[in-house]
């Protein structure tokens, strides 16, 4: 850097030697010239030495008015000739100059006759702005009057001392980083590669103090790395910017092995890593405000590193993550305060701050005490990076988790659901069926058969709720057919009109060219039933529902989103309603059977969970979009029929048929039901053969002199299925029939809930009159073979 000192030193002997030489300088002047000289030859001599200076001068006289001033002055301070020329000092510009540091400087160089050299001083111009000056004053001294005159010189050093700061604040963010840093880092001297500092987490890490680390190699402190010719290393590190070592073995003093990675950095390059690392480097004082930001802030951010030390933590971060910085700095000034603190600790938090576009980020903070070289804590120093993809990953990943828990508690749920039914259902059948019995053995007028109307009554409503039940569980026996959807619901409109009330309009909107599905027809008017009543109660006065159905693709995307859906061709059938609404605890729940939030007695809980099973039994799913006081939607997604629609069976007759004295084999574990149907196939007209076990009934059919015309047989028996049992009496006896009953259909007599054509099947609970219909179709039917759906 050159010497501006040398010179304006140069430049006052140049004066000095103008003054001997001219010692008849007049008094001087104010006015548009410099001063009056006794020759034009000497004025012109002057003004050159004084133009040629670069810094700025000023020569003043004993009042302190200018009387000469060079053209650097003139446009560094931004000032004219006849504005400055004559004037007082202090009042130059406005006064501008009048400056306190100035003041001491002139007056303390009047009396004394000193020169005063580097005087420093700093001030803000209104007109140009923050300005830092070198001052060079001395006195001339003039024969021909009483006081002499000043020479002022001016250095503006305004654009030096910002680069000595910025290199101070270099040299301090770098001093914060190495000591602060959560990876151990040593400086290595030149030459022989010796350690000239170490910092806490290297410390840390190998146990040694930098004390005991300093003047020494790597190798010499446990470290397996001899760097060989330190001139070579630094030859490469010029050219490739960074060495990288992996799986250095190290021993800690502790004599603990440990394996370590090691990154030779020329810590002038480093310095350039830190300022351009992609993660932010962040610290703050201890009122948590912002004294640095690293460059990289921008991209993480859209902030510049100035615009966010403008800024208090509290506006940049959401305020739960803001309250998570100041409780753990909290924590830390009373561990301070307590003598506990760690210096070497880093707290690792995940945080939430706002990009300038509005969105929010999520960075993971590891942060550290920041302290000074007495190791007085003096701020917080943080390394944020940008997580906001992995976090964005993670929900995803636990919201199609919670969905695949769902479906799995569904699941099991369901097969609860079968088995109780099953069971249930086999009590139904003996309460049903002899309570039919006996009414058809009492008088109409009498009170016992109003009596058992009763119970026939609470055992149909017992058998509506296992019915549905079994719809949740998607083990309901179900006859589906093709069918074209606009067609079904409009069917059930009016239906569905008088269920909802004249107070709540029910709108209806069919889809054009809509797609065939293949499903039962009453499980459409149970899905519409159980949703429009579900979104009648969810309207509080006025309101509407809406009906519509439409074509659906759902590609892979969907699939993503939604745990269980299927891509494909989709018939989507939709109930929305105005209602109140759900939160999300309850839109979790509200497929579960039994779960209401109905008043008590107002509903079984089992609506949404049989429009489930449904759903789930045809292959199909539902979504449901819902929010307090936003309504709610439901959607569901039949798979589209691509096949020929199939004839529909005949009705059954409505007379009870009898029998004709033909033999009947029934098993059956249930000891009731096993008496129930034998006493109601007698009273009908049949002989019967009743075996509670499958090894019994094969020796009853082998011993049985006469015809056994059919077998009637539960599905799920002790030791052997219905279905073996039907096989082995087949080869015993070829030609006789044979009818399935169970409570419950997860069995092989049923593929996907759907049963066999050729299969003959009751479904308990069973009444006096389904049984006689039932048997007497299989008698008068053609014997069908044996085998069914695996």
């Amino acid at each position: 850097m050159r010497d501006d000192r040398k010179t304006n030193k140069a430049f006052a002997r140049d004066v000095g030697e103008l003054r001997s030489q001219h010692a008849d300088l007049k008094k001087p002047v104010t006015g548009n010239i410099s001063a009056e000289f006794a020759t034009e030859e000497a004025r012109l001599y002057a003004e050159s030495i004084v133009d040629a200076i670069r810094e700025p001068l000023l020569v003043l006289d004993a009042d302190l008015k200018i009387i000469s001033a060079n053209r650097h002055f003139y446009t560094t301070f931004n000032v004219t000739p006849s504005e400055t020329l004559g004037c007082f000092i202090y009042a130059l510009g406005n006064n501008q100059w009048d400056i306190p540091a100035l003041r001491e400087l002139l007056e303390d160089i009047l009396p004394e006759k000193q020169a005063l050299d580097d005087f420093e001083v700093a001030h803000d111009f209104p007109d140009i702005g923050h300005k830092v000056m070198l001052l060079n004053a001395r006195q001339i001294d003039r024969k021909d009057i009483d006081a002499g005159m000043i020479l002022l010189a001016i250095e503006d050093i305004t654009e030096r001392r910002r680069l000595e700061d910025i290199l101070t604040e270099s040299e301090e963010r770098f001093r914060r980083v190495f000591e602060t840093a959560i990876d151990g880092i040593v400086l290595l001297e030149q030459g022989e590669g010796k350690i000239t500092h170490a910092n806490p987490a290297f410390e840390k890490m190998l146990g040694y103090t930098a004390k005991e680390s300093i003047g020494k190699k790597l190798q010499d402190i446990g470290i397996s790395l001899d760097l060989g010719d330190f001139q070579a290393i630094m030859e490469r590190l010029n050219k490739n910017g960074m060495l990288m070592y992996d799986d250095v073995p190290a021993k800690t003093k502790a004599g603990e092995h440990i394996d370590t990675d090691i990154y030779l950095v020329d810590k002038e390059k480093y310095r350039l890593v830190v300022d351009n690392i992609a993660d932010v480097i962040t610290v703050m004082d201890l009122n948590l405000r912002f004294t640095y930001v690293s460059p990289s802030i921008i991209r993480l951010r859209g902030y510049t590193a100035e615009e966010v030390m403008a800024q208090t933590m509290e506006q940049i971060m959401t305020p739960e993550s803001f309250q998570m910085v100041a409780k753990a700095f909290e924590e830390e000034l009373k561990l301070e305060a307590g003598g506990m603190a760690d210096p070497g600790r880093t707290r690792i938090l995940e945080l939430e701050e706002y990009r300038k576009d509005g969105s929010i980020v999520c960075l993971q903070n590891h942060m550290s005490a920041l302290r000074d070289n007495d190791k007085k804590l003096i701020g917080i120093i943080a390394l944020s990076r940008d997580i906001t993809e992995r976090k964005q990953a993670e929900a995803e990943q636990e919201n199609l988790q919670a969905q695949l828990m769902q479906a799995q508690r569904m699941e099991s749920v369901g097969r609860l659901a079968g088995g109780v039914a099953h069971d249930f259902n086999n009590k139904l059948t003996v309460i049903l069926g002899y309570a039919q019995m006996a009414m058809e053995g009492v008088n109409k007028t009498d009170p016992i058969y109003a009596n058992l109307q009763q119970v026939m009554n609470a055992g149909k409503h017992s058998v509506d709720i296992v019915r549905k039940l079994l719809a949740f569980a998607r083990k309901q026996i179900i006859a589906p057919e093709v069918l074209d959807l606009n067609e079904t619901v409009e069917g059930l409109f009016k239906m569905l009109r008088r269920l909802i009330g004249e107070n709540i309009d029910v709108l209806w909107s069919a889809g054009h060219d809509l797609w065939e599905v293949e499903m039962d027809p009453s499980q459409i008017d149970q899905i519409l039933a159980n949703l429009c009543v579900n979104g009648r109660d969810a309207i509080s006065g006025v309101g509407k529902i809406t009906i519509e159905t439409r074509n659906t693709v759902l590609d892979e995307a969907y699939r993503a989103e939604h745990a269980g859906a299927t891509p494909g061709e989709y018939v989507t059938l939709s109930v929305s309603d105005n209602g109140c609404g759900m939160d999300k605890e309850t839109r979790e729940n509200i497929f579960e059977p039994f779960f209401t939030t109905k008043e008590v007695g107002e509903g079984t809980g089992l609506g949404l969970a049989t429009v489930y099973g449904i759903v789930k039994q045809n292959k199909g799913f539902i979504d449901v979009a819902s929010e307090p006081g936003k309504g709610t939607v439901f959607r569901i997604y039949l798979p589209r029929h691509s096949e020929e629609a199939e004839e529909k069976s005949e009705a059954l007759p409505t007379e009870v048929p009898r029998g004709r004295g033909e033999t009947i084999l029934v098993v059956e574990d249930e000891t009731s039901v096993l008496h129930l149907a034998r006493r109601i196939l007698e009273n009908l007209g049949y002989a019967v053969l009743t075996s509670a076990n499958p090894v019994d009934a094969i020796r009853m059919a082998r011993e049985h002199e006469g015809e056994i015309r059919l077998l009637l047989t539960d599905v799920v028996l002790p030791k052997m299925s219905g279905k073996d049992l039907a096989r082995e009496i087949a080869k015993i006896r070829p030609d006789i029939r044979t009818l399935f009953m169970s409570g419950y259909t997860v069995d092989v007599i049923a593929h996907q809930g759907v049963l066999d054509e050729d299969v003959q099947f009751i479904q308990k609970p069973f009444t006096f009159d389904r049984l006689a219909r039932k048997v007497r179709e299989t008698l008068g039917t053609r014997n069908a073979e044996v085998g069914m759906r695996n």
